[in-house]
This record gives structure tokens, C-alpha cells and sequence, in this order.
């Protein structure tokens, strides 16, 4: 809070649970007593609109804004909650919005790492106004030092708070099920620090199994099985470790193990919880209709959920999984069986945490869990306030040892590493808005660059430093013998504010201002936007605010203290001890007597601007030159895409055709392939069903990669036209494999006829199939209307813009309008 309040931007690595929360809160409340705007960003939509809430409970819900991909809630707020991507593309349009813009939250900031959505990240730190403060909130990772460099190289300064020990203890558990005892049985995984001896003979002696007479036979059996769902409720609420989440990686295994508690008559509720339960449920799901409601299959999920027992996946309609979260936050809900994207942000703290396998199917084979996502998943385990003590159990597996198991409850190291690569919508965009010399610079600040080569993203910043510098006097000097004297006062005031952001806390300096003449102490330095504000201290103790209007010559460093910890002016001791270090100091001999030639000089009158001039001058071209004989990395990868991008006619000598336009207004996975579908005619002429159909097929991904056999299609038209979008969706697949790009995925017609038929009006109850949870479904549906609203902004073909424009009412009806303000 002392670095905000310095206005230094900050880091914070600490684990779930810890007040990272308070943090952002603290620089969103300062960024509002500055008269300044906050955003508050997330990378999933479900925890957009938790933040939404919260917020709202914390300001009042005029002054809270959300804004998402297909959904804006009072988007002027002085407040406003949004993804990470809807930023971005606020940067890209040069939005208005950032007007006013003071401190900008970046939750979960260590999702960089995410192979598709990472780049996202790195592009609004890189591109978003210096003097925009960030607050960026991560899970604990080794090497926050090195992302904390990263950041302040590119930003300015930024300090790194990283805090390893949780505000809950946490205990980890082995449980089994022994065949021998006929018995579920838990131990602690690791004993004084060393991994439970107890269990490893136990597991030993169960390796082989003794025939009769007690001889050891060849034949092994096992000896040892994971406990069954209903078994480990039981287990949990015998050693009174409930309310818990079980960890599944598989949406049919969670309502397979609702289910399997159902039969085993498993009631965790008592008769006043139900009641509460269910009002709970049909608060969210008011605006269901009845034949949603017999889709859904709504009778048997709040049974269901009035037991205490309930499934939270991605396969869920929002209102049901938010009916979840409420009633487990509340107490009402004592077991949930989830995937793991409940890990991820929202608020959701348990007394334990099971994860059932700690293996997971990548698609072609099953791999143990990464350290990063052991630790994730175990975050929510402990609820501070309440619980003195979080637990995490792994259960037994054929296919992972104890000595794995240990491991990963041990493990501490969790790097983050950058996914940075650039995009078709990133190229068109940076050609829009840079030069072709200002976009290798922006590339080369990634930290993608820092991790490949870090004295490149430093050589770039400096660059990027000194041509702002050269910017401000240039812009403002005019030699002594021009006519004008307020000429000469707005050079020699650009200058001096040169020189005030040159200086740091800590610095001894000699001043010769309105307020103040002698030296000074740095306390913390502020960006305003009426220039750089010192709060110095001096000798006396007295604590003055310094600004470029107050000199009356420039100030000059004469050395440097350290100031008292803990950092807190706002104490009579600090102040004093701050104080008593400035008169110790032992100023240098040579700044002192510069300042005494200059006693009488005004900043008016000061002859260095011109010289200040050539000498940035000689630096910045000595940059520029290393930095052309500098082929770094990312900037090679950007050149590629940008090489296509000129074959393809939608760059011609770093200027957009028409086509770039387009693109760059078309935020998707497969941004170039639907530009090129728009462009070759594919969508043209075409009725409301048959251009949903057909853009479903863009949006569609199947669970797996498993195509589900062929599609069923709603017309002959739409067929066709998948055809045709099939064919150029190879040819562009072509040309970047031989570039040795990332491919985008190829287009499925699995939704097809389903997306006709909802745009035509059918209930829901003749769209959904086991096939085709309502989850995927609705969701799929928010992600075609989000895409449509970007057709229809960006064609030039008047009647693809009417068709889009009918074709996102059509189908935002119903379950589908219902999510729109709920998480998806």
C-alpha cells in the first residue's frame, strides 16, 4: 500500500486467501480520491461478474460499471469490471474510456502463461499509458523477482510483494481404501517434514498378497482402491471436514458422483437448509420458462442441491452454477463435485479439498498434474476467518506413486514463463497505429523478449524513455533570441520537469524553489497530470510538495539516504528519523557549488535546453542503430505474420487496405479465416438460420476433439457454405505451416442445425441432446452473438450488417438472454 500510494506500480505473489483483494481495493479507492477512473480486469467472465458484485456491495451500484465480450452495464462508471481482452481492444480503438484512466487491476495476471489467451496480457502492459498505474494480483510463483524487473523496465517502477505462507495452515492427506480392513482410511502425507513412513510400509506390504499357510504367491493383487464417492463424503464429514470441493477432471464423473451419493441416501441438509436452498435456486432461475425448466431437467438439480450435495462444471447453465456458489458460500451446500475451472478466481473457500486423480487426460494421454495446478486447486482449501486449519487429500491411484504424491504436496516452484506470439487482429492493429520501426519496439518490450534476452526490452525502454524526453523539449524550446518569453518559460519548464522525474525516494536534493531553498529529502514521487509532485521533507522537518511551477532554478541530486522502515510518513517518528538522516548526509562538494553558481539563476534563464536537445539527439540515434542490427526473437516471429499478411492484400507498404480494417476489428481465435469468409462471399445472401448456421461452425469447438460423427445440417445452402469455409480454412492452414505458425482450428459443423433451429424460435427442450450439455450450448450461443456484433461493425456489405444485426437478436432469447449478466 506504501508503493501505491508512492505511486509505483506493484506486483503481488501470494497465495489464495491472503488480502490480495484488499490491495486491489486500496488502489482502486486512491485512483477515486484523485478524481481518476479504476478497471478491474479478469481473465474469465464468471470472475468478472463476482468482482461486479463485490464492488458494487463496496461502492454502490451507480458507481460500478461491467463491461464484457457481448454484455456493458454502465460502462462510464468511475468503476468498471471487464475481461483482459475487452481492455485490449479498448487500447487497439483508442477508446475514450481511458480517459481519466488512474489504476488499472490485472487479476490473475499469472494466466500470461496461457498458450491462447496469455499474449493478451503482455499486450495492455506493454501498450497501455505509462502513467497508468497497475496492481498486478498472482498466485505465488518462483521468479516474481524476474516479472517484477520485466515490469518495472517496461513501466516505470514496480515493486514485487511475494508471500509464500498461507493465512491458513495447510495439511495434506492420504486416503485409501483397504481392502484388508474394509476400511476408508486417511493419513498425513508428510510427517516432520518427511514423507509418512507409516504409509509406505503400509503400501509395501500390500504389493504382493500372501496365499495360504501365509506364503507370498507370484500373483499380485491389489490390496488397496480409492474410496468411493459416497465413501469419501462419509469420511469428510466423520472427521468434520466439511464444507469441501472434490476435484473431478470430467463433467460425467461429477454428476456421476451427484448421483452415486443420491443412491447411497446421503441428506447433508437439514430441513430449514433445504428450504433456504431452494429459494436460493429459484431466485436464479426466475426467468426460466417452463420448458427450459423440463430441459434442464430443473426438478432433479434442486433435489439434488436440497440434499447439500451438488456438481459445478462448465456443462452447467450459469444460473445453476450460481445458485452453487451461493448456497456453498452460505454453508447450505456442504460437498461440491467440480472440474477444475472452479480453481480458477472465484471465491469459492472450503475446509478441504479432494482431488480424486492427480492425473489429467491432455487428449492423447493422462499426465500428472503440474505443481502450478496441484497448488491451485489445493488454494482453496481453508477459509480464512473461519477455519484454523485447510486440508487437501489425494486419494490412492494405481498409476501414481506416494513418493509422486509427496512431491507434489512439498512442491514450491511454480515459474512463469511468457506465451507471447504475435496475431493476425495484434499485426493489422500495430500497423494501424505504429510505425514499422514503433512496432518492433512495443514487441521487443514483451516478456517473451525479457525471458529470451532481457537487454533488449531494456535498450528498448531506454529508447522509449529518451524520445518522450526529447518530445517534451522539442516541443516546447525556441532559442534565447526568439521574441517570445513565454516561449522561453514553457522550454525551461519542460526541463525542469525533466529533471523532477529523474529524481527517487531517497534522493538528497539541493532546491531552489518558491517553497522551499536548500536541500531535501525525497520522500515519494507522483504522476500527475499537471506534471511530476515530490513530497520532500527538510532538515526542520518540515514536509513540502515540490512541482516544475514551484522552481526557481533547477534542483540538483547532491546524494542519497535510505529512508526509515517501515514506510510510514504519516508518523511523527518517520518524519523525524527521515529528518535526522538528511542533516547527516553528506551532500556532494561539486553538486553543492553548481547549485551556489546558480543560486541567482532562474529556471527561465537556463542555457541547457538546446544542448539538452543535441545530446538526446546523439543518444537516440546511437539506440535506434543497435536496435536495427537487433533481430529479436518476437519481432522476427511479427514479421512473419506480417509477411502473410502483405501476400493476402491486407497490408500494402505498412499501410491497411481495406481488408486490414476488417481484421483489425475482429477479435477471435481464427480472426484472419472469418475475415476471409467475409471477404470471399461466403456469408452473403444468406437468411438469419442459414448465416447463424454457418458462423457456428467457426465458434464450435467439441469437447475433446471429439467430432461427435457427421453434422447435421439445416439446409443444402449451409452445407455449401461449410464447404467453402472448410476449403479456405485449409489453404490458410497451408501457408501457415509453411511459416511455421501456430494453426488456427479448423471449422465443425457440430452445431449447426441446432443454432438454426434456436434462431428460428424452437424451445430449448428440442435443441439439447446428451450430446450437447446446455452449458456448451449457451455458451457457444454468447460467443456467435459476440462475433456477429463484430461482423456487423466492421462489413461494408450493407445486408451481411442487417442479416448479423437480426441474426444476434434471434438468437438472444431465452436461457441464452438470461446469461448474458451471468458468468459464462
Amino acid at each position: 500500500m506504501d508503493s501505491i500510494d508512492a505511486d509505483a506500480s506493484v506486483l503481488v505473489a501470494a497465495p489464495t486467501g491472503s488480502g490480495k483483494t484488499l490491495i486491489a481495493e486500496y488502489g482502486i479507492a486512491r485512483a477515486r480520491s484523485l478524481g481518476l477512473r479504476a478497471f478491474y480486469t479478469t481473465p474469465i467472465k464468471a470472475l468478472s461478474n463476482q468482482k461486479y458484485r463485490d464492488l458494487q456491495t463496496l461502492y454502490g451500484a451507480h458507481n460500478v460499471g461491467l463491461v464484457t465480450g457481448d454484455n456493458a452495464v454502465n460502462p462510464e462508471a468511475p468503476v468498471v469490471v471487464m475481461t483482459t481482452e475487452v481492455l485490449r481492444n479498448m487500447i487497439y480503438s483508442q477508446s475514450t474510456r481511458l480517459d481519466s484512466l488512474g489504476v488499472v487491476v490485472l487479476d490473475e495476471v499469472h494466466y500470461l502463461q496461457d498458450a491462447y489467451r496469455g499474449p493478451v496480457w503482455e499486450e495492455v502492459i506493454i501498450q497501455l499509458d505509462p502513467e497508468v498505474q497497475l496492481v498486478c494480483l498472482s498466485a505465488t510463483v518462483s521468479n516474481a523477482d524476474e516479472v517484477g524487473e520485466w515490469l518495472s523496465t517496461v513501466r516505470g517502477r514496480t515493486d514485487v510483494v511475494v508471500e509464500t505462507t498461507r493465512p491458513i495452515e495447510l495439511v495434506n492427506h492420504f486416503a485409501l481404501f483397504d481392502t484388508a480392513t474394509k476400511k476408508t482410511e486417511m493419513f498425513p502425507t508428510v510427517v516432520s517434514g518427511e514423507p509418512n513412513r507409516h504409509v509406505q510400509r503400509l503400501l509395501a506390504s500390500g504389493s504382493s498378497t500372501r496365499g495360504k499357510g501365509g506364503h507370498i504367491t507370484g500373483k499380485k493383487t491389489r490390496r488397496f482402491s480409492p474410496p468411493s464417492r459416497p465413501e469419501i463424503v462419509d469420511m469428510l464429514e466423520d472427521h468434520k471436514m466439511l464444507p469441501a470441493i472434490v476435484f473431478i477432471f470430467s463433467r460425467a464423473q461429477c454428476e456421476d458422483a451427484v448421483l452415486s451419493c443420491m443412491r447411497a441416501g446421503i441428506v447433508l441438509t437439514s430441513m430449514d437448509e433445504e428450504a433456504q436452498i431452494r429459494d436460493i435456486v429459484e431466485r436464479h432461475c426466475e426467468n426460466l420458462t417452463a420448458d427450459d425448466k423440463d430441459a434442464l431437467e430443473y426438478g432433479n438439480f434442486i433435489d439434488d442441491v436440497s440434499s447439500g450435495i451438488s456438481c459445478h462444471h462448465a456443462g452447467m447453465i450459469p444460473m445453476f452454477k450460481e445458485a452453487v456458489e451461493e448456497c456453498f458460500v452460505n454453508g447450505l451446500v456442504k460437498v461440491v463435485f467440480a472440474t477444475e475451472t472452479l480453481a480458477v478466481g472465484i471465491n469459492m473457500p472450503a475446509r478441504a479439498v479432494v482431488i480424486e486423480k492427480l492425473t489429467k487426460y491432455t487428449g492423447e494421454h493422462h499426465q500428472l498434474l503440474r505443481a502450478s495446478e496441484f497448488t491451485q486447486l489445493t488454494g482453496r482449501a481453508g477459509r480464512r476467518g473461519l477455519d484454523e486449519i485447510g486440508h487437501a487429500i489425494s486419494l490412492w491411484n494405481p498409476f501414481v506413486s506416494f513418493d509422486q504424491v509427496v512431491s507434489l504436496a512439498m512442491s514450491r516452484s511454480f515459474r512463469l514463463s511468457s506465451a507471447f506470439r504475435p496475431t493476425f487482429n495484434m499485426a493489422v492493429n500495430m500497423v494501424r497505429n505504429h510505425s514499422e520501426d514503433g512496432a518492433h519496439h512495443i514487441l521487443n518490450l514483451s516478456f517473451a523478449q525479457f525471458q529470451a534476452d532481457r537487454d533488449v526490452v531494456t535498450s528498448e525502454a531506454t529508447l522509449e524513455k529518451r524520445k518522450k524526453e526529447l518530445a517534451l523539449l522539442e516541443q516546447a524550446f525556441q532559442p534565447h533570441d526568439a521574441p517570445s518569453t513565454s516561449s522561453e518559460m514553457m522550454a525551461s519548464a519542460v526541463e525542469a520537469e525533466i529533471s523532477l522525474r529523474a529524481l527517487r525516494p531517497g534522493d538528497v536534493v539541493m532546491f531552489d524553489a518558491s517553497n522551499i531553498r536548500g536541500r531535501g529529502l525525497v520522500l515519494s514521487t507522483a504522476a500527475r497530470r499537471s506534471g511530476i509532485r515530490l513530497t520532500v521533507v527538510t532538515p526542520s522537518r518540515k514536509v513540502i510538495d515540490v512541482m516544475a511551477k514551484d522552481l526557481r532554478a533547477l534542483p540538483l541530486k547532491g546524494g542519497a539516504v535510505d529512508l526509515p522502515v517501515p514506510f510510514e510518513p504519516a508518523r511523527t517518528e518517520f518524519i523525524r528519523e527521515a529528518a535526522t538522516r538528511l542533516a547527516k548526509a553528506k551532500v556532494d562538494n561539486i553538486v553543492g557549488r553548481s547549485l551556489e553558481i546558480n543560486n541567482e539563476e532562474r529556471v527561465i534563464d537556463s542555457p541547457l535546453s538546446a544542448k539538452s536537445i543535441k545530446r538526446l539527439r546523439k543518444e537516440i540515434e546511437q539506440l535506434e542503430e543497435r536496435s536495427r542490427h537487433r533481430s529479436g526473437s518476437v519481432g522476427a516471429r511479427f514479421m512473419d505474420v506480417v509477411q502473410l499478411l502483405r501476400e493476402m492484400d491486407y497490408i500494402n507498404d505498412w499501410e491497411l487496405t481495406d481488408r486490414g480494417h476488417t481484421l483489425a476489428g475482429i477479435f477471435h481465435e481464427s480472426d484472419l479465416l472469418i475475415v476471409e469468409v467475409m471477404n470471399r462471399g461466403i456469408l452473403d445472401n444468406l437468411s438469419v438460420n442459414d448465416l447463424v448456421a454457418v458462423l457456428s461452425t467457426l465458434v464450435y469447438e467439441p469437447r475433446g476433439g471429439d467430432n461427435g460423427g457427421p453434422p447435421r445440417w439445416p439446409s443444402d445452402l449451409v452445407r455449401q457454405r461449410f464447404k467453402r469455409v472448410e476449403k479456405v480454412s485449409l489453404q490458410l492452414q497451408d501457408m501457415q505451416r509453411e511459416k511455421g505458425m501456430h494453426l488456427h482450428r479448423a471449422p465443425n459443423g457440430g452445431l449447426a442445425f441446432e443454432t438454426a433451429g434456436w434462431a428460428s424460435g424452437k424451445p430449448l427442450s428440442r435443441i439439447l441432446d446428451p450430446d450437447l450439455t446446455p452449458g456448451d450450448f449457451v455458451r457457444s450461443m454468447r460467443q456467435l452473438i459476440d462475433l456477429l456484433r463484430q461482423i456487423s461493425s466492421t462489413t461494408t456489405n450493407e445486408s451481411l450488417r442487417q442479416v448479423a444485426i437480426d441474426a444476434s437478436h434471434a438468437l438472444d432469447r431465452g436461457v441464452v438472454s438470461a446469461a448474458a449478466g451471468e458468468s459464462i
